[in-house]
């Protein structure tokens, strides 16, 4: 898929000085960073998972 994007002038500044730096085609890095953005967990996700982890805290402290 092929997406075409505005970017103010600073951001697309600070996203070729990224690529430059990390020595990545900036199509590349722009594809990685949605990427990333796709696979972060969903903040309810987090929050419900944190919730459980301390509520069973002593359960699993005691199965280690």
């Amino acid at each position: 898929m092929t997406i075409s994007l505005q970017l103010p002038d600073d951001a697309e500044r600070r996203l070729h000085e990224a690529a430059r730096r990390l020595n990545v085609p900036v199509q590349e890095l722009a594809a990685a960073a949605v990427r990333d953005l796709l696979t972060q967990p969903a903040p309810d996700f987090e929050t419900a998972a944190t919730r459980v982890l301390e509520k069973n805290h002593e359960l699993y402290r005691r199965l280690a």
